[in-house]
């Protein structure tokens, strides 16, 4: 395994310990200033701007769910969601020394008022590093189920 891969299934890895943790702020850290969060909503889908897409967050609306997540009185989180994230399969796809896009897959086994779900898909990371290691200036999350009836999908994939 190349240094690179290794150092950035690391990131992966310590990124999807975060989320299982509820580490928001730590989490939300990751990210660059310019950093954008999304979910699209169709396969193969390119634009998240001039088409649907199930979440395009900037660091405002990133740290408004993740404070709503937190929220004492929050009926989505009573009780509180629980979830496991297994990420796999990670390759490096382009980039350069200081910027990468790397695509790898996911499980994610999460548990709400007494009901399992599971879902799955490719994430594909555009990561760069910083001063003090990577950050993610774009996470997108092709969920390979989007398409169908969802429940709420509350906490960060």
């Amino acid at each position: 395994m190349s240094a690179l891969l290794a150092d950035v299934s690391a990131f992966l890895f310590h990124e999807a310990r975060l989320l299982d943790a509820r580490r928001w702020d730590d989490w939300l850290g990751l990210f660059t200033a310019d950093g954008m969060y999304w979910v699209p909503l169709t396969h193969e889908q390119q634009d998240p701007l001039n088409h649907v897409s199930l979440f395009y967050e900037d660091a405002l609306l990133r740290e408004v769910r993740a404070r709503r997540l937190e929220e004492k009185r929050a009926w989505s989180q009573q009780p509180v969601t629980q979830a496991a994230r297994i990420v796999g399969n990670i390759l490096v796809l382009a980039g350069q020394a200081d910027e990468v896009v790397v695509g790898s897959t996911f499980h994610l086994l999460e548990w709400r008022r007494s009901e399992h779900r599971m879902l799955g898909g490719q994430y594909t990371h555009t990561l760069r590093r910083g001063g003090d290691g990577w950050r993610i200036a774009l996470k997108r999350i092709d969920l390979i189920n989007r398409e169908g009836v969802q429940d709420s999908l509350e906490t960060f994939l």
